[in-house]
């Protein structure tokens, strides 16, 4: 290879770039201006811009491998690539894409799987979908797609969370009336943590108050920069209620299969996905599974999770019975022991015997797991990166308001600029919720919130995934604690010590501090200027200062057991008789 000849991804930040080519940021972000395009150091850039730049200065740019750039970004290989890891590259056939339809709620991602099935259906399908399995075939010039009928990045997120590859493929649906939402941008999260290709359908064109253009500008903004704007994403208008631009639309999935050269051997190891499971009273346990390597047959012993058993039947998307299944193929089975997860990775073994073994196995794994789950958190990051581990340090940023969110981002990019990259993989206002808490999961993410509270489904989930939220008032006692993490010095965590404990007695309104709880204290003392913590039975409610202490009409220092105070908490007003309050410190 030529010394003056570099690979460049399909898009690069223009600070990798700089460093690609050993010049200062400076430099290249003015031979950009005078290209006409104005980027900033964290803002990316597509592969022709590149290019055009790199051989100003002398460069000759060739486009990184498919293969190469997903292991680079990701640090391993797509999950259906290390499923055929091993195979026979020369037993390697292409195989029908795998596609999901993520979106805002109310932009059409139902409509849209509607209208591809019935255009389907109308190509000759008589009697339509005799079953809901969770996903369907349709075919496009004499070639198969795979959609999986399960919009919405929850599922999508719950899959990969569980270690299965969603989607080869994904469509972000965005209605051309209304444009990029608070869910447009979660979803486009979810789809590039799991560095997946997003084609975006820009729905609803018939309205009269569709604007495709604003749309478009909207999408560049959060890096999807429009194919015909000059970068690689494919826009395809659609009407869904109109079943226009659908064809357009399956093209372009092919096309960009095509481009990432999705393969499977219909001769090797049979394994794939779970893409629903549920109990049937009359025929026990069915199952649409998703066949990802190999082939399927009636009769072979499969292991899903910590289910297992010899398949009885298998059927199609259709409910027409099949006897076997190859790559990408969606089926419904019966004969499972157990309701195995949704995501759950599935294989077929030899025999029953192997099969109670491998679940024996799972089980006690499990039990361990459960008993010394471990949080990621920013004191477990560096000991990582010294093992060769951890080369870079995904968060997730919820705030309060915008205007707390970008200087957040700001000084987080500051800091990823050392020996550990940090990759904010959504930043969006609001409290932390579940949603934050399976992306932070699926992507081994650390959750930081901004004042923001974390709802107690999420304080929940959080603690069963094994997830670190970590919730701040002080924008530079935030970056303190990760720019330690990053070199290695974090200190431990402080410890908490119980002041006392207080039960509410009643709820008034008071015209100075809002909402007070009237509170009896029942052991220790509450103390102004500690912390609290307000519990609704075993749920965390409320977490953060108080605002007020007094007793009877007097503000006081301390209340000590068996007397009774009014409580104030900062910025929470849900309290309701019978709440218990926790006063703690710091050590």
């Amino acid at each position: 290879m030529s010394e003056n000849r570099i690979e460049l991804p399909a898009s690069i930040v223009v600070r990798d770039l700089a460093q690609m080519i050993e010049k200062s940021p400076i430099d290249l972000i003015k031979k950009l201006m005078t290209n006409g395009v104005m980027a900033t150091i964290n803002q990316t850039v597509d592969y022709d811009t590149a290019a055009i730049v790199v051989a100003e200065y002398g460069y000759e740019a060739a486009p990184q491998a498919v293969e190469d750039a997903a292991a680079e970004e990701s640090g391993e290989a797509p999950l259906w690539r290390q499923m055929i890891a091993d195979e026979d590259k020369a037993q390697l056939k292409s195989r029908p894409p795998i596609v999901t339809i993520l979106g805002h709620v109310d932009h059409g991602k139902t409509s849209l799987l509607d209208a591809i099935r019935s255009t389907d259906v109308a190509a000759g399908e008589a009697g339509g979908i005799t079953q809901h399995i969770g996903a369907y075939q349709v075919e496009m010039k004499g070639r198969l797609i795979t959609f999986l009928d399960t919009p919405g990045h929850a599922a999508f997120t719950q899959m990969r969370a569980r270690g299965a590859q969603g989607a080869d493929v994904v469509i972000l649906v965005v209605a051309a009336d209304d444009g990029v939402m608070p869910q447009t941008r979660e979803a486009v999260a979810h789809a590039k943590a799991a560095r997946v290709p997003i084609i975006v359908a820009l729905n609803k064109i018939d309205r009269p108050n569709a604007n495709p253009d604003r749309v478009k500008q909207q999408l560049a903004e959060i890096e999807l920069v429009p194919d015909d704007w000059g970068g690689s994403t494919m826009v395809i208008p659609i009407s869904a209620k109109q079943k226009k631009g659908i064809d357009d639309l399956l093209e372009a999935i092919l096309l960009v299969a095509d481009n990432v050269e999705i393969k499977a051997n219909p001769n090797g190891k049979t394994l794939g996905t779970v893409i629903e499971a549920e109990l049937d009273k009359s025929k026990g346990v069915l199952a649409t599974l998703l066949v990802q390597n190999g082939t399927l047959h009636a009769g072979d012993v499969v292991v899903a999770g910590i289910a297992h058993g010899k398949l009885r039947a298998i059927s199609d998307y259709k409910g027409k019975p099949v006897k076997k299944a190859g790559p990408s193929t969606p089926v419904a089975v019966m004969g499972l022991s157990d309701v195995p997860s949704a995501g759950d990775v599935f294989e077929v073994v030899a025999s029953d015997k192997e099969a109670r073994a491998i679940v024996a196995e799972r089980v006690a794994a499990l039990k361990e797991q459960s008993q010394s789950r471990k949080k990621l958190s920013l004191e477990d990051l560096f000991n990582k990166v010294k093992a060769g581990e951890a080369k870079e340090l995904n968060l997730i940023v919820k705030a309060d308001v915008q205007g707390s969110l970008d200087p957040i981002i700001t000084e987080l990019n500051k800091l990823g600029q050392g020996e550990i990259s940090l990759h904010v993989l959504h930043a969006e206002t609001g409290n932390i919720g579940n949603n934050d808490v399976m992306l932070a999961s699926a992507s081994k993410a650390i959750l930081i919130g901004f004042n923001v509270q974390a709802d107690v489904d999420a304080r929940r989930m959080a603690e069963k995934e094994g997830v670190d939220i970590r919730l701040y008032e002080i924008i530079y006692r935030m970056t303190e604690d990760i720019e330690k993490a990053l070199k290695g010095m974090l200190e431990p965590d402080y410890k908490e010590k119980i002041l006392g404990k207080a039960t509410v007695l009643q709820v008034f309104s008071a015209s100075k501090f809002g909402r007070v709880a009237g509170c009896r204290v029942t052991e220790g003392e509450m103390r102004r200027g500690a912390k609290v913590r307000l519990y609704r039975n075993s749920d965390i409610v409320y977490e953060g200062d108080l605002s007020s202490l007094r007793h009877e009409k007097e503000d006081a220092k301390e209340i000590r057991q068996g007397y009774e105070c009014g409580v104030g908490f900062k910025n929470f007003s849900d309290i309701q008789a019978g709440d218990t309050v926790v006063c703690y410190i710091l050590e």
